[in-house]
């Protein structure tokens, strides 16, 4: 070989060396980057033109099985809690047997006010315990509903934002698509850009699960589970209108709330099933509604019992019982969102110009009558205990007291509540060990510094050998 040969020999192994280095450690630093992929310097035999190494390229190892296993992992958990939040929050709302402050609680404690008031039925200060036990209980339940309705704004609010980060973070895909197809065909290295686009996928993903389909030119198309197309060449634009509000009567087949849009075209939520953003969907139009049904049922109930013909012979037929609807006798058409309407009847309302008296009187009693007669409480007491066919078919078709409806209504809140931890809980653990999986798949920190002192021996070795070419030229020349 000559000395030419082995000079241009050696300074090729110190490029390649250099780049090395330069890879294991950008590998070190990157570690604990997520969307990072570890790279390796690819090297070939340069020997069509002469002696030495070339470098090839950088290859960037991602195994696209387990990625894709990881995505779907992600984008359960994100749907599992947020349907999960929602159950818990809906669940304090409504309280469970041990919470003083749950709808059951509360209705027991106005079932017990009145017996109590009955023993002693000349007792204003009992009266009055029984209206604002009654009071309180309608209160909370308006709370509940107002909890509600809060949460399901607050779904489609969610579902408007994920919208357009979806459709900023699909133009910025397009963009490194086309950025690093530009870059290939110039030569350039485009591991940094496309774990770049590996993160932005990754945030997509959890909110709209997708599969990824490789592209000429190093570009990706993304498709939803669902088969709508997001990004095939040009991105898609994803279209929904937020509601300022909503109430329970607002729904998305009455046209009061926006359904999702591709390019205009609506689309089902099959398209787009799994994670967030279907999570908020399924609040808004499903979960949330069935819990403003079991709330207005429970409501209902309550109204209806108080209503009942023969309760009270002071109240004529048509004017509200102790419970009304905003003040008004309950209509059966009018059902949805009952539960926020719910009020107790302003006749006995300590806090407006009711008089307590006339719940032993009847409310609609010219006066306090009988200050020793408790027949009417002991009425109303009994209506609450009253085993009997709701008027909603939320709870069955069997004979139920009020009792019998809140522990209903808490026992399925908290059933719903668990299965979704439940849930939660599996779609975590699932995450935890795909997200593991994919790590051992990456960056091994004691191969990379084994990798990095073989690089330092090949660079002392190149160095070494061009330190020996140059002491031969100086001993040719001295010669």
């Amino acid at each position: 070989m000559s000395i030419s040969s082995a000079l241009n020999s050696a300074l090729s192994g110190l490029n390649a060396a250099s780049r090395a280095s330069g890879i294991v450690s950008d590998n070190l630093a990157n570690v604990m980057t997520p969307g990072y992929a570890r790279r390796s310097l690819e090297l070939s035999s340069a020997a069509e033109t002469g002696p030495g190494v070339r470098v090839v390229g950088v290859h960037r190892h991602s195994d696209p099985v387990i990625l894709s296993d990881r995505r779907s992992a992600d984008a359960e958990r994100g749907n599992a809690q947020v349907l999960s939040d929602f159950h818990v929050r809906f669940e304090t709302l409504v309280g469970d047997g041990t919470d003083t402050s749950s709808l059951g609680m509360r209705l027991a404690k106005f079932e017990s006010s009145l017996i109590t008031a009955a023993s002693n039925p000349d007792s204003t200060q009992r009266l009055d315990t029984v209206a604002y036990a009654a009071k309180d209980l309608a209160g909370a339940i308006n709370v509940a509903a107002e909890g509600l309705r809060n949460m399901r704004s607050q779904a489609d609010a969610t579902i408007g934002a994920q919208v357009e980060q979806l459709n900023q973070t699909l133009g910025n895909v397009q963009k490194l698509n086309a950025r690093i197809t530009s870059t290939l065909s110039s030569g350039g290295d485009v591991s940094a850009l496309q774990d770049q686009r590996q993160s932005l996928v990754d945030q997509i993903n959890t909110i709209v699960p997708i599969n990824v389909v490789e592209r000429n030119y190093g570009q990706i198309a993304l498709y939803t589970d669902g088969g709508a197309i997001l990004i095939d060449g040009p991105s898609a634009e994803l279209g929904f209108s937020p509601a300022s509000d909503t109430v329970p009567e607002m729904t998305l087949s009455g046209g009061g709330l926006s359904g999702l849009t591709v390019n205009g075209i609506p689309v089902t939520e099959r398209a787009i099933a799994g994670g967030t953003l279907a999570a908020n969907f399924e609040i808004r139009d499903d979960v949330a509604v069935s819990a403003q049904t079991d709330l207005d049922a429970m409501a209902r109930d309550l109204i209806e019992r108080f209503e009942t013909t023969t309760l009270d012979p002071t109240t004529p037929a048509g004017e509200p019982g102790l419970f009304t609807d905003a003040g008004v006798v309950f209509d059966p058409a009018n059902e949805i969102g009952l539960a926020n309407r719910l009020s107790l009847n302003t006749l006995v309302d300590p806090t407006e110009v009711g008089e307590s008296w006339r719940l032993r009187a009847g409310l609609g009693a010219a006066d306090p009558g009988e200050s020793g007669d408790a027949r009417q409480l002991k009425a109303f007491s009994a209506i609450l205990q009253d085993g009997r066919a709701t008027g909603s078919s939320v709870f069955g078709t069997g004979l139920a007291s009020a009792a019998d409806i809140a522990s209903d209504l808490t026992s399925r809140v908290a059933v719903n509540s668990d299965r979704a931890a439940g849930i939660l809980a599996f779609a975590s653990v699932n995450q935890t060990e795909m997200a593991r999986i994919e790590a051992a798949q990456g960056v091994d920190t004691d191969a990379e510094l084994q990798q990095l002192m073989i690089v330092e021996r090949a660079y002392a070795a190149n160095a070494r050998m061009i330190q020996t070419i140059d002491e031969m030229m100086e001993t040719l020349l001295r010669l």
